[in-house]
Protein backbone atom coordinates (compact mmCIF):
# COMPACT_ATOMS: atom_id res chain seq x y z
CA UNK A 1 0.00 0.00 0.00
CA UNK A 2 1.27 3.72 -0.67
CA UNK A 3 -0.11 6.98 0.15
CA UNK A 4 -1.54 9.51 -2.92
CA UNK A 5 1.28 11.94 -2.70
CA UNK A 6 1.57 15.56 -4.26
CA UNK A 7 -1.80 17.10 -4.41
CA UNK A 8 -4.30 14.23 -4.94
CA UNK A 9 -5.08 14.51 -1.09
CA UNK A 10 -6.23 17.58 -1.12
CA UNK A 11 -7.91 17.37 -4.75
CA UNK A 12 -10.02 14.08 -3.24
CA UNK A 13 -10.79 16.48 0.07
CA UNK A 14 -11.87 19.31 -2.27
CA UNK A 15 -14.11 16.84 -4.66
CA UNK A 16 -15.69 15.43 -1.54
CA UNK A 17 -16.83 19.14 -0.51
CA UNK A 18 -18.41 19.59 -4.07
CA UNK A 19 -19.97 16.33 -3.52
CA UNK A 20 -21.11 17.50 0.50
CA UNK A 21 -22.73 20.89 -1.55
CA UNK A 22 -24.52 18.91 -3.95
CA UNK A 23 -26.51 17.14 -1.48
CA UNK A 24 -24.52 13.67 -0.97
CA UNK A 25 -23.25 12.62 2.45
CA UNK A 26 -19.74 13.07 2.75
CA UNK A 27 -18.00 13.75 6.06
CA UNK A 28 -14.32 13.64 6.76
CA UNK A 29 -14.47 10.07 7.68
CA UNK A 30 -15.25 9.63 3.74
CA UNK A 31 -12.65 11.85 2.62
CA UNK A 32 -9.83 9.74 4.72
CA UNK A 33 -11.57 6.47 3.45
CA UNK A 34 -10.80 7.85 -0.54
CA UNK A 35 -7.58 8.76 -0.12
CA UNK A 36 -7.05 5.82 1.59
CA UNK A 37 -8.53 3.80 -0.88
CA UNK A 38 -6.31 5.33 -3.79
CA UNK A 39 -3.59 3.74 -2.28
CA UNK A 40 -4.94 0.10 -3.09
CA UNK A 41 -5.69 0.73 -6.91
CA UNK A 42 -4.12 2.43 -10.36
CA UNK A 43 -4.60 5.99 -10.23
CA UNK A 44 -3.59 5.67 -14.01
CA UNK A 45 -6.91 3.53 -14.71
CA UNK A 46 -9.69 6.13 -14.59
CA UNK A 47 -12.56 3.66 -14.40
CA UNK A 48 -10.88 2.17 -11.21
CA UNK A 49 -10.47 5.45 -9.75
CA UNK A 50 -14.13 6.47 -9.89
CA UNK A 51 -15.16 2.85 -8.89
CA UNK A 52 -12.82 3.43 -6.10
CA UNK A 53 -14.11 6.41 -4.76
CA UNK A 54 -17.81 5.64 -5.54
CA UNK A 55 -17.39 2.63 -3.26
CA UNK A 56 -16.01 4.55 0.11
CA UNK A 57 -17.61 7.93 -0.55
CA UNK A 58 -21.75 7.04 -1.85
CA UNK A 59 -23.77 4.92 0.49
CA UNK A 60 -27.23 6.06 -1.06
CA UNK A 61 -28.54 4.34 -4.41
CA UNK A 62 -29.73 7.43 -5.53
CA UNK A 63 -26.93 9.66 -5.09
CA UNK A 64 -24.57 7.67 -7.63
CA UNK A 65 -26.16 9.56 -10.59
CA UNK A 66 -25.07 12.91 -8.54
CA UNK A 67 -21.91 11.37 -8.02
CA UNK A 68 -20.71 10.51 -11.27
CA UNK A 69 -21.40 13.77 -12.85
CA UNK A 70 -19.19 15.58 -10.34
CA UNK A 71 -16.97 13.17 -11.28
CA UNK A 72 -16.88 13.63 -14.86
CA UNK A 73 -17.16 17.53 -13.93
CA UNK A 74 -14.18 17.37 -11.37
CA UNK A 75 -11.50 15.20 -12.50
CA UNK A 76 -11.65 16.61 -15.97
CA UNK A 77 -11.50 20.38 -15.06
CA UNK A 78 -13.46 22.21 -12.57
CA UNK A 79 -13.40 25.15 -13.98
CA UNK A 80 -14.27 24.25 -17.87
CA UNK A 81 -16.99 26.09 -19.19
CA UNK A 82 -18.29 23.01 -21.98
CA UNK A 83 -21.40 21.46 -19.83
CA UNK A 84 -23.77 22.54 -22.11
CA UNK A 85 -26.03 20.47 -19.64
CA UNK A 86 -25.26 21.74 -16.59
CA UNK A 87 -25.03 25.71 -17.90
CA UNK A 88 -28.83 24.83 -18.61
CA UNK A 89 -29.59 23.62 -15.71
CA UNK A 90 -28.83 26.85 -14.01
CA UNK A 91 -30.61 29.16 -16.39
CA UNK A 92 -33.79 26.62 -16.19
CA UNK A 93 -33.63 25.56 -19.86
CA UNK A 94 -33.40 22.57 -21.77
CA UNK A 95 -29.97 22.21 -23.65
CA UNK A 96 -30.97 21.46 -27.76
CA UNK A 97 -28.83 18.20 -27.86
CA UNK A 98 -30.26 16.64 -25.09
CA UNK A 99 -31.77 17.12 -21.77
CA UNK A 100 -30.08 18.30 -18.81
CA UNK A 101 -29.62 14.66 -16.73
CA UNK A 102 -31.04 14.40 -13.00
CA UNK A 103 -29.14 16.36 -10.30
CA UNK A 104 -27.51 18.65 -12.80
CA UNK A 105 -28.97 22.05 -11.15
CA UNK A 106 -27.97 20.94 -7.93
CA UNK A 107 -24.35 20.28 -9.21
CA UNK A 108 -23.99 23.23 -11.05
CA UNK A 109 -25.20 25.72 -7.75
CA UNK A 110 -22.57 23.43 -6.18
CA UNK A 111 -19.83 24.10 -8.75
CA UNK A 112 -20.61 27.93 -8.66
CA UNK A 113 -20.56 27.96 -5.31
CA UNK A 114 -16.91 26.74 -5.35
CA UNK A 115 -15.78 29.86 -7.21
CA UNK A 116 -17.29 32.55 -5.12
CA UNK A 117 -14.51 33.57 -2.61
CA UNK A 118 -15.42 33.64 0.91
CA UNK A 119 -15.86 37.41 2.97
CA UNK A 120 -12.95 38.56 4.55
CA UNK A 121 -13.04 38.47 8.28
CA UNK A 122 -12.82 42.42 8.78
CA UNK A 123 -15.39 42.78 6.56
CA UNK A 124 -18.45 44.50 7.91
CA UNK A 125 -21.42 42.01 7.32
CA UNK A 126 -24.66 43.51 7.78
CA UNK A 127 -28.42 42.08 7.48
CA UNK A 128 -31.28 43.71 6.51
CA UNK A 129 -34.37 41.94 7.84
CA UNK A 130 -37.09 44.46 7.61
CA UNK A 131 -38.70 42.80 4.35
CA UNK A 132 -38.14 39.44 5.58
CA UNK A 133 -41.69 38.78 6.62
CA UNK A 134 -43.47 40.84 4.16
CA UNK A 135 -41.02 39.20 1.51
CA UNK A 136 -42.68 35.68 2.33
CA UNK A 137 -46.09 36.94 3.16
CA UNK A 138 -46.22 38.16 -0.31
CA UNK A 139 -45.25 35.11 -1.79
CA UNK A 140 -48.12 33.21 0.06
CA UNK A 141 -49.92 35.06 -1.40
CA UNK A 142 -48.87 35.31 -5.07
CA UNK A 143 -50.13 33.17 -7.81
CA UNK A 144 -48.23 30.38 -9.47
CA UNK A 145 -48.66 31.58 -12.76
CA UNK A 146 -47.68 34.56 -12.20
CA UNK A 147 -44.29 33.78 -10.43
CA UNK A 148 -40.97 34.57 -11.79
CA UNK A 149 -38.05 31.54 -11.76
CA UNK A 150 -36.44 32.60 -8.66
CA UNK A 151 -40.17 33.00 -7.57
CA UNK A 152 -41.07 29.35 -8.13
CA UNK A 153 -37.58 28.62 -6.86
CA UNK A 154 -38.73 29.69 -3.14
CA UNK A 155 -42.07 28.14 -3.66
CA UNK A 156 -40.90 25.01 -4.27
CA UNK A 157 -38.70 25.24 -1.59
CA UNK A 158 -41.50 25.93 1.18
CA UNK A 159 -43.74 23.40 -0.45
CA UNK A 160 -40.99 20.98 0.80
CA UNK A 161 -41.22 22.23 4.30
CA UNK A 162 -45.08 21.66 4.26
CA UNK A 163 -46.40 18.43 5.81
CA UNK A 164 -50.03 16.61 5.49
CA UNK A 165 -51.19 15.32 8.92
CA UNK A 166 -54.33 13.44 7.90
CA UNK A 167 -57.16 12.69 10.18
CA UNK A 168 -56.81 9.48 12.04
CA UNK A 169 -59.64 6.69 11.38
CA UNK A 170 -60.16 3.82 13.34
CA UNK A 171 -59.79 0.59 11.20
CA UNK A 172 -61.17 -3.06 12.19
CA UNK A 173 -57.92 -4.24 13.06
CA UNK A 174 -56.97 -4.97 16.90
CA UNK A 175 -53.22 -5.09 18.66
CA UNK A 176 -51.83 -6.02 21.73
CA UNK A 177 -52.05 -3.22 24.18
CA UNK A 178 -51.25 -3.99 27.92
CA UNK A 179 -53.96 -0.51 28.22
CA UNK A 180 -56.07 -1.67 25.74
CA UNK A 181 -60.10 -1.86 26.68
CA UNK A 182 -60.69 -5.00 25.20
CA UNK A 183 -60.15 -8.70 26.53
CA UNK A 184 -58.26 -11.29 24.27
CA UNK A 185 -59.34 -14.79 25.37
CA UNK A 186 -56.82 -16.46 23.13
CA UNK A 187 -53.98 -14.50 23.93
CA UNK A 188 -54.92 -15.37 27.35
CA UNK A 189 -55.06 -18.86 27.53
CA UNK A 190 -51.70 -19.22 25.29
CA UNK A 191 -49.70 -17.81 27.82
CA UNK A 192 -51.30 -19.58 30.60
CA UNK A 193 -49.89 -22.59 28.82
CA UNK A 194 -46.39 -21.48 29.92
CA UNK A 195 -47.21 -21.35 33.69
CA UNK A 196 -49.05 -24.59 33.67
CA UNK A 197 -52.27 -23.65 33.02
CA UNK A 198 -52.29 -20.48 35.89
CA UNK A 199 -53.69 -17.38 34.31
CA UNK A 200 -51.48 -14.34 36.26
CA UNK A 201 -52.91 -11.72 33.77
CA UNK A 202 -55.48 -10.83 30.84
CA UNK A 203 -53.89 -10.01 27.69
CA UNK A 204 -55.74 -7.02 26.13
CA UNK A 205 -55.64 -5.07 22.55
CA UNK A 206 -56.86 -1.92 21.03
CA UNK A 207 -58.18 -0.78 17.88
CA UNK A 208 -55.46 -0.02 15.70
CA UNK A 209 -55.92 3.90 14.51
CA UNK A 210 -54.15 5.35 11.40
CA UNK A 211 -54.66 7.76 8.71
CA UNK A 212 -56.42 7.01 5.35
CA UNK A 213 -55.19 6.68 2.33
CA UNK A 214 -54.36 9.34 -0.26
CA UNK A 215 -55.43 9.05 -3.77
CA UNK A 216 -54.60 12.45 -5.90
CA UNK A 217 -55.50 12.53 -9.70
CA UNK A 218 -53.70 15.42 -11.11
CA UNK A 219 -54.51 17.15 -14.72
CA UNK A 220 -51.25 17.91 -16.30
CA UNK A 221 -52.72 19.29 -19.60
CA UNK A 222 -52.02 22.82 -21.11
CA UNK A 223 -54.21 24.98 -19.32
CA UNK A 224 -52.64 23.19 -15.78
CA UNK A 225 -49.07 22.84 -16.44
CA UNK A 226 -47.49 25.23 -14.02
CA UNK A 227 -49.86 24.75 -11.52
CA UNK A 228 -49.26 20.90 -11.66
CA UNK A 229 -45.64 21.54 -12.17
CA UNK A 230 -45.42 23.29 -8.72
CA UNK A 231 -47.72 20.62 -7.54
CA UNK A 232 -46.05 17.77 -8.12
CA UNK A 233 -43.07 19.29 -5.82
CA UNK A 234 -46.03 19.11 -2.50
CA UNK A 235 -47.33 15.69 -3.70
CA UNK A 236 -43.58 14.13 -3.65
CA UNK A 237 -42.93 15.37 -0.43
CA UNK A 238 -46.38 13.91 0.74
CA UNK A 239 -45.15 10.31 -0.95
CA UNK A 240 -41.95 10.07 0.52
CA UNK A 241 -43.08 10.83 3.97
CA UNK A 242 -46.21 8.87 4.59
CA UNK A 243 -47.48 5.74 3.60
CA UNK A 244 -50.52 4.72 1.09
CA UNK A 245 -50.32 7.22 -1.25
CA UNK A 246 -50.96 6.55 -4.74
CA UNK A 247 -50.49 9.77 -7.54
CA UNK A 248 -52.03 9.43 -11.10
CA UNK A 249 -51.47 12.13 -13.71
CA UNK A 250 -53.63 12.55 -16.71
CA UNK A 251 -54.30 14.70 -20.01
CA UNK A 252 -55.60 12.47 -22.67
CA UNK A 253 -53.83 9.24 -20.87
CA UNK A 254 -54.04 8.35 -17.31
CA UNK A 255 -50.46 7.09 -15.28
CA UNK A 256 -49.54 6.03 -12.75
CA UNK A 257 -46.44 7.95 -11.36
CA UNK A 258 -46.53 6.75 -7.62
CA UNK A 259 -43.51 4.67 -8.38
CA UNK A 260 -41.27 7.45 -9.88
CA UNK A 261 -42.06 9.58 -7.31
CA UNK A 262 -41.37 7.59 -4.34
CA UNK A 263 -37.91 8.53 -5.12
CA UNK A 264 -36.26 10.73 -2.59
CA UNK A 265 -34.49 12.94 -4.76
CA UNK A 266 -36.85 15.39 -6.71
CA UNK A 267 -35.21 15.57 -9.48
CA UNK A 268 -34.51 12.37 -10.34
CA UNK A 269 -38.18 11.76 -9.26
CA UNK A 270 -39.07 14.27 -12.01
CA UNK A 271 -36.88 13.04 -14.57
CA UNK A 272 -38.65 9.11 -14.05
CA UNK A 273 -42.11 10.72 -14.72
CA UNK A 274 -41.04 13.03 -17.40
CA UNK A 275 -40.15 9.76 -19.30
CA UNK A 276 -43.14 7.66 -18.14
CA UNK A 277 -45.55 10.82 -19.39
CA UNK A 278 -45.94 11.21 -22.84
CA UNK A 279 -48.98 13.97 -22.72
CA UNK A 280 -48.08 16.64 -21.12
CA UNK A 281 -49.27 20.30 -21.49
CA UNK A 282 -51.87 18.05 -24.37
CA UNK A 283 -55.42 18.21 -24.43
CA UNK A 284 -57.46 16.97 -21.62
CA UNK A 285 -59.89 13.84 -21.61
CA UNK A 286 -61.16 14.11 -17.63
CA UNK A 287 -64.37 11.54 -18.52
CA UNK A 288 -62.17 9.32 -19.88
CA UNK A 289 -59.41 9.56 -16.96
CA UNK A 290 -61.52 8.69 -14.45
CA UNK A 291 -63.88 6.00 -16.02
CA UNK A 292 -60.09 4.43 -16.82
CA UNK A 293 -58.79 4.93 -13.24
CA UNK A 294 -62.33 3.71 -11.84
CA UNK A 295 -62.16 0.77 -13.78
CA UNK A 296 -58.51 -0.40 -12.93
CA UNK A 297 -57.06 1.26 -10.34
CA UNK A 298 -60.24 2.09 -7.98
CA UNK A 299 -60.13 -1.15 -5.54
CA UNK A 300 -56.86 -1.38 -5.33
CA UNK A 301 -56.43 2.05 -4.03
CA UNK A 302 -59.35 3.42 -2.79
CA UNK A 303 -59.86 1.05 0.46
CA UNK A 304 -59.52 1.78 4.29
CA UNK A 305 -62.08 5.44 3.60
CA UNK A 306 -59.40 6.91 1.11
CA UNK A 307 -58.99 10.37 0.49
CA UNK A 308 -59.13 11.55 -2.68
CA UNK A 309 -57.78 14.84 -4.60
CA UNK A 310 -58.98 15.96 -7.91
CA UNK A 311 -56.82 18.75 -9.19
CA UNK A 312 -58.12 19.57 -12.22
CA UNK A 313 -59.73 23.49 -14.05
CA UNK A 314 -62.69 20.84 -15.13
CA UNK A 315 -61.79 22.51 -18.95
CA UNK A 316 -63.19 18.76 -20.47
CA UNK A 317 -61.97 18.37 -24.41
CA UNK A 318 -64.35 16.01 -24.80
CA UNK A 319 -67.55 18.09 -23.43
CA UNK A 320 -68.01 16.47 -20.67
CA UNK A 321 -69.05 12.98 -22.06
CA UNK A 322 -69.84 10.77 -19.45
CA UNK A 323 -68.03 12.55 -16.91
CA UNK A 324 -71.03 13.03 -14.22
CA UNK A 325 -71.35 9.12 -14.39
CA UNK A 326 -67.80 8.43 -13.77
CA UNK A 327 -67.44 11.14 -11.34
CA UNK A 328 -70.63 9.71 -9.04
CA UNK A 329 -68.78 5.91 -9.06
CA UNK A 330 -65.66 7.96 -7.88
CA UNK A 331 -67.91 9.57 -5.12
CA UNK A 332 -69.48 6.25 -3.64
CA UNK A 333 -66.17 4.32 -3.72
CA UNK A 334 -64.06 7.01 -1.51
CA UNK A 335 -64.86 8.24 1.72
CA UNK A 336 -64.10 12.44 1.23
CA UNK A 337 -63.38 13.43 -2.67
CA UNK A 338 -62.25 17.11 -3.15
CA UNK A 339 -61.80 18.90 -6.09
CA UNK A 340 -58.92 21.53 -6.07
CA UNK A 341 -59.38 24.14 -9.10
CA UNK A 342 -56.72 27.17 -9.53
CA UNK A 343 -59.40 28.80 -11.27
CA UNK A 344 -61.85 29.50 -7.81
CA UNK A 345 -58.72 32.32 -7.37
CA UNK A 346 -60.79 34.94 -9.43
CA UNK A 347 -63.66 36.21 -7.22
CA UNK A 348 -66.32 35.75 -9.71
CA UNK A 349 -66.01 32.60 -10.88
CA UNK A 350 -68.96 30.20 -11.76
CA UNK A 351 -68.74 27.08 -13.12
CA UNK A 352 -70.53 27.38 -16.18
CA UNK A 353 -68.63 25.27 -18.16
CA UNK A 354 -70.43 21.50 -18.70
CA UNK A 355 -67.24 20.04 -17.34
CA UNK A 356 -67.41 21.79 -13.61
CA UNK A 357 -70.97 21.48 -14.10
CA UNK A 358 -71.05 17.69 -14.19
CA UNK A 359 -68.64 17.21 -12.05
CA UNK A 360 -69.76 19.72 -8.70
CA UNK A 361 -72.56 17.82 -7.94
CA UNK A 362 -70.18 14.51 -6.82
CA UNK A 363 -67.27 16.42 -4.60
CA UNK A 364 -67.61 16.90 -1.28
CA UNK A 365 -65.51 20.14 -1.34
CA UNK A 366 -64.52 22.82 -4.00
CA UNK A 367 -61.15 24.66 -3.05
CA UNK A 368 -58.53 26.94 -4.72
CA UNK A 369 -55.10 25.55 -5.53
CA UNK A 370 -53.05 28.58 -6.98
CA UNK A 371 -50.65 29.21 -4.29
CA UNK A 372 -49.13 28.79 -0.68
CA UNK A 373 -51.88 30.30 0.81
CA UNK A 374 -54.27 28.01 -0.66
CA UNK A 375 -51.77 25.27 -0.02
CA UNK A 376 -51.91 25.90 3.83
CA UNK A 377 -55.56 26.43 3.86
CA UNK A 378 -56.03 22.38 2.46
CA UNK A 379 -53.52 21.17 4.52
CA UNK A 380 -55.34 22.56 7.35
CA UNK A 381 -58.79 20.89 6.06
CA UNK A 382 -57.48 17.44 5.63
CA UNK A 383 -55.91 17.86 9.45
CA UNK A 384 -58.95 18.26 11.08
CA UNK A 385 -62.03 15.61 10.90
CA UNK A 386 -63.99 14.89 7.98
CA UNK A 387 -67.12 17.14 7.18
CA UNK A 388 -70.54 16.16 6.90
CA UNK A 389 -70.60 14.41 3.20
CA UNK A 390 -71.18 16.99 1.25
CA UNK A 391 -72.06 20.28 3.61
CA UNK A 392 -68.67 21.93 2.56
CA UNK A 393 -69.67 21.94 -0.98
CA UNK A 394 -73.31 23.09 -0.06
CA UNK A 395 -71.94 26.05 1.91
CA UNK A 396 -69.65 26.96 -0.93
CA UNK A 397 -72.56 26.95 -3.42
CA UNK A 398 -74.83 29.36 -1.14
CA UNK A 399 -72.07 31.89 -1.60
CA UNK A 400 -72.50 34.19 -4.48
CA UNK A 401 -70.09 33.61 -7.28
CA UNK A 402 -70.72 36.33 -9.61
Amino acid sequence: MTQPGGLLAANVMHFGRLLRRAGVAVGPAEVVAAVRALGFVDIGQRAVVQAALRCVMVHRHEDREIFDQAFALFWRNPDAGKFAAILAAMEGRAPEEERAPPGSRRLAEAMSAAKERPPRDDAKQEIDATLTFSEREKLSQMDFEAMSAGEIARAKSEITKLRLPLDQRRTRRWRPSAAGRRSDLQATIRASMRTGGEIFSIARTERVIKPPPLVVLCDISGSMARYAQILLHFIHSVANEREQVSVFLFGTKLSNVTRQLRHRDPEIAFQMVSRLVPDWSGGTRIGEAVQKFNKQWARRVLGQGAVVLLVTDGLDRDGAQGLAENMERLHRSCRRLIWLNPLLRWEGFSPKTQGARAMLPHVDEFRPVHNLASLGALIASLSAPAPARGAAINDWKEVPHG
